[in-house]
């Protein structure tokens, strides 16, 4: 009895594990934007992609749906100015050749 327990909670945790939450793609003019999920069905992150590369505007969220990171891609690298929340914490850091140009808190 207790091997059918144990191998009846392995096969249920395998079900649930398999029901995880896959990405969803849309094509929306000449790039693919995805958006990947939480297990528990709210959005991790949502951005685009262009020829394989990271293009265009990504947003990063925790687990409750409130927002980490906001910013741009182009042709796979960081450009421009992002936004970071710790908490009610806001970082804004500027991006220049892929590197970081500067940093602000507030």
């Amino acid at each position: 009895m207790r091997k059918f327990v144990i191998l009846a909670g392995l096969m249920i945790s395998g079900l649930v594990q398999a029901q995880a939450l896959e990405p969803q793609f849309e094509v929306i003019g000449n790039r693919v934007q995805i958006t990947y999920f939480y297990d528990n069905g709210r959005v991790q992150q949502q951005g685009f992609y262009k020829d394989g590369k990271l293009d265009g505007a990504w947003t990063s969220y925790d687990e409750q749906g409130n927002k980490l990171a906001v910013g741009t891609y182009a042709q796979g690298q960081k450009v421009g100015e992002w936004s970071f929340w710790s908490g009610s914490q806001l970082s804004r850091v500027r991006y220049t050749d892929n590197q970081i140009a500067y940093v602000s808190k507030n």
